[in-house]
């Protein structure tokens, strides 16, 4: 039987390989973490940018309530109507033709994979091209098309005709994508490679590229999309760009496992009955709780989005002239932001967290910032009040 030390037990009985807060979660709720002590934590880590409409939104709680008295797995060899409903409305909202529902980021990477090498191999295309920083995912095609070296030593071989080069240094592009090129896959704001984005010029030779050797674009909007970057899509934000593929999960759940690979009509037809399945790709109770998140972003949230991360940009920007010392760069857009820092950032994690403020590193100096978008003013406020105080803390 488990005694109160949860953390020992945890130890002994899960593989270690996760590094922990040391805070035992009792409940949560709204942007807070409550541990079994009583405290209670100002979350902005959102579940790594998944709780979208925050913890226990009292809409997701009905939905979940509502699905799980009709049932809640059936399997893919039903027609579901909450299934249907939440496939149309991303399909409105995204503006692409349809998509195969699958249950986190790394699936939806592996799918985008497959139905590229399918769509490539009659025109004997297979370089897959993807860029320094990027994360997709744990499993091997995801690893295959990232560089960071903890997450692949000693476990390859990889997937042939992959290659990581570096982002937004153009004559890389010029150099490495040719005739031979199926797809290039890249997040248009980095999460784990600490909030860094494509600039525009760099995009726009992908574009130039693309028109001369017709290749793919795969965009992973797993983290940046869903409406965290204040658009829908991340890659809103540049100019005649419509990539083929997009991969989806975390927010479009709303805290359930739930993932989304959508496509463009050029893809429509490339896999055939049987080429791709999953048992449990949109379940019900996930499908009922993303379709809440749609709704929400379609009834204001995305006005709020932009609203509070221009005014929490804002303020950090502020924050950040005035420790130049220890902060390089305000990162981000919408409430996908991040600070830059000169020193290791995860020493501002810890003392935030001493402060009850729960944030994360990225990329090493990053301070990766992604609070539930349902944030309000004064939960900024109070973030902001407990960065300055923790930044005068390390100051001294």
């Amino acid at each position: 039987m488990l005694g109160t030390n949860f953390i020992e037990s945890e130890s002994k009985y899960i593989y270690q390989t996760y590094g922990r807060f040391p805070l035992v979660v009792d409940r949560a709720e709204g942007c807070y973490i409550y541990d079994k002590n009583g405290n209670k934590y100002l979350d902005f880590l959102a579940g790594i940018a998944v709780n979208a409409l925050g913890h226990s939104h009292p809409k997701i709680l009905s939905a979940i309530e509502q699905q799980y008295k009709r049932y809640l797995h059936i399997s893919n060899y039903f027609y579901q109507d909450i299934q249907i409903e939440l496939a149309e409305a991303l399909c409105r909202i995204s503006g692409y033709d349809n998509l195969f529902f699958c249950n986190s980021g790394t699936e939806a990477t592996e799918g985008a994979i497959k139905i590229a090498r399918k769509w490539g191999f009659s025109k004997n295309k297979k370089e897959i091209i993807a860029f320094s920083g990027g994360f997709h995912g744990r499993s091997y095609g995801a690893l295959s098309i990232m560089d960071k070296p903890k997450y692949k030593e000693n476990m390859g071989p990889y997937l042939d005709f992959t290659k990581v080069i570096p982002l937004n240094q153009i004559e890389y592009l010029y150099q490495n994508i040719n005739s031979d090129t199926l797809a290039v896959v890249i997040e248009f704001i980095q999460g784990e490679g600490g909030i860094a984005e494509p600039t525009n010029e760099f995009i726009e030779v992908i574009l130039e590229l693309k028109e001369q050797y017709n290749f793919l674009i795969i965009a992973d909007e797993v983290q940046c999309g869903t409406g965290r970057s204040g658009k829908f899509f991340a890659f809103d934000y540049f100019n005649n760009i419509h990539p083929e593929i997009v991969t989806m999960a975390k927010g479009i759940g709303g805290g359930l496992p739930l993932g989304a690979i959508l496509f463009d009509k050029s893809m429509g037809k490339v896999w055939t009955k049987g080429n791709h399945g999953t048992t449990y790709g949109g379940n019900a109770l996930a499908c009922a709780t993303g379709k809440v998140v749609i709704d929400e972003l379609n009834n204001g949230l995305l006005d709020s989005i932009n609203s509070n991360g221009l005014y929490f940009k804002n303020e950090l920007l502020y924050v950040a002239g005035k420790f130049s010392d220890i902060i390089a760069e305000v990162r981000g857009k919408g409430l996908m932001l991040g600070l830059l820092l000169k020193m290791e950032a995860q020493v501002l994690v810890d003392k935030l967290f001493t402060k009850k403020v729960i944030t994360n590193a990225a990329s090493g100096n990053v301070l990766r910032i992604v609070p539930p978008l349902i944030v309000t003013k004064d939960e900024i406020d109070l973030f902001i009040k407990m960065l300055v105080e923790s930044l005068l803390d390390i100051h001294k």
